[in-house]
């Protein structure tokens, strides 16, 4: 048995314990335009810091920023991962989790991290539906709700453009018939393309936004592995955001090298693409920052060969110093583990006036830091399209006195209200955020 065989054993016959080494840096450390990038931490047993997954307590919510207040929009779903709002308002679920995928979770690394994920409240089978949500008498609580969509495999990004609603599988993006006002569809749907997938599928999430005029659909698509150890052949299309011709399901990669985008919207200043990235584990607490970042048409972002820019990752051989010299540095850090996914800008909020300009992002939360990092929703304000300025919490509290999660969020989306929604998939609920009263 190799070393590193033998320690992820030993990491696991301690009940999956915290182990490994510990954070030398806050958070704030590795937040912001210029976070501070330590050297490397490589050790013999990786940081495997899991906050179990348990649940709110009856009663229990998160705690939101002053001026602001948080309440349950829905209740009891199952594993709720990601939003999208209608044009009548209505609220479009994904209760979704990850497919089959046992080539990802064969030999001993792949056991372990199949144990760490389900104590982290993502080893359930996914429901493979997406649910709508109806707030009839719009009092921030929804009176209704319906199986939209079923049978679907791994659902996560849906965007509508016209009459036609686009939802991304974790294999395919598919194209159905959307009459408004419906509460379910029955219809087949057309696939427009396949998407990376199979039964090696490390980063199963695919995400998707329309351009603003309809014409072009935008899919991100996550590495096959950490850092390329599976083999550069099984990331074909991967660690990537495409561009899909909407007409003929044709496509390309609009930027690479991206580890696992999750959210993407368009910044209403600059209409520029934004995207969340979860960035590389296993060297260190403090790295690597996940980030989000503006994305350029052709642009490189380094992966798997350096991080953050230019910051060349030595685990990955054979190198490729020429990509690494066109690699571009995120915009903005937000955190080293912080499992940063959801991304909203603050256009059509009813907050107080500190979240008009800015970003919300959902933070689901480290396995590979300890302390803790991430478990919360943070705004970054900004100015004139840019990031400007120290990250407000919206939303904290998921985590316990012992360290327990009670939730976990991901998606966040502003409703027809104005309220800011989150999909909480540990908790199994949306919370709405509004303003105090």
């Amino acid at each position: 048995m190799r070393k590193t065989q033998l320690a992820f054993v030993i990491a696991l016959a301690g009940g999956l314990a915290a182990c490994g080494e510990s954070s030398s840096l806050q958070v704030s450390d590795g937040t912001g335009p210029s976070p501070k990038l330590p050297e490397p931490n490589k050790t013999l047993i990786p940081t495997v810091n899991i906050a179990p997954a348990v649940g709110w307590p009856a009663g229990g919510k998160p705690t939101a920023a002053a001026g602001t207040q948080v309440a349950a929009f829905a209740e009891d779903l199952d594993h709720p991962r990601w939003l999208y709002v209608l044009p009548n308002g209505d609220v479009l679920v994904a209760e979704t989790n990850a497919p089959p995928k046992p080539d990802d979770s064969s030999g001993i690394r792949g056991w372990v991290m199949k144990k760490v994920m389900g104590k982290a409240g993502a080893g359930v089978p996914s429901p493979n539906r997406i649910t709508l949500l109806r707030d009839t008498d719009h009092d921030g609580v929804a009176e209704t709700r319906t199986v939209f969509l079923q049978n679907l495999n791994s659902p996560f990004g849906m965007t509508l453009v016209g009459n036609d609603l686009y939802v991304a599988d974790t294999d395919r993006l598919l194209r159905f018939h959307y009459e408004p006002g419906a509460t379910e569809i029955k219809t087949q749907p057309i696939k427009v393309t396949d998407l990376p997938g199979g039964t090696l599928n490390h980063h199963w999430t695919k995400n998707v936004i329309a351009s603003k005029d309809g014409s072009k659909l935008y899919v991100t698509v996550g590495s096959n592995s950490n850092v390329g150890e599976n083999g550069l052949d099984k990331e074909e299309g991967r660690a990537a955001i495409w561009e899909v011709d909407r007409a003929t399901g044709n496509h390309r990669i609009f930027a690479s090298g991206i580890r696992n985008p999750n959210g993407l919207a368009w910044e209403p200043t600059t209409g520029a693409l934004w995207t969340a990235v979860n960035e590389r584990d296993e060297i260190g607490s403090d790295l690597v920052p996940d980030y989000i970042t503006s994305v350029k048409d052709g642009g490189f972002y380094g992966w798997p060969f350096s991080y953050y820019g230019q910051h060349v990752d030595v685990r990955v051989k054979p190198q490729n110093l020429d990509l690494v010299a066109k690699a571009i540095a995120p915009d903005y850090a937000v955190g080293p583990h912080t499992a940063s996914l959801g991304l909203t800008f603050a256009e059509g909020n009813s907050l107080p006036a500190q979240f008009k300009e800015g970003a919300f992002i959902g933070q689901h939360g480290s396995w590979n830091r300890k302390p803790h990092s991430g478990y919360k929703v943070i705004f970054v304000p900004f100015a004139a399209g840019k990031p400007n300025g120290t990250p407000v919490d919206v939303l904290t509290g998921f985590l316990d006195k012992d360290e327990n999660a009670l939730g976990r969020p991901v998606g966040v989306v502003i409703d027809q209200q104005g309220g800011l929604l989150v999909a909480d998939d540990v908790g199994n609920k949306v919370w709405r955020v509004s303003s105090a009263k």
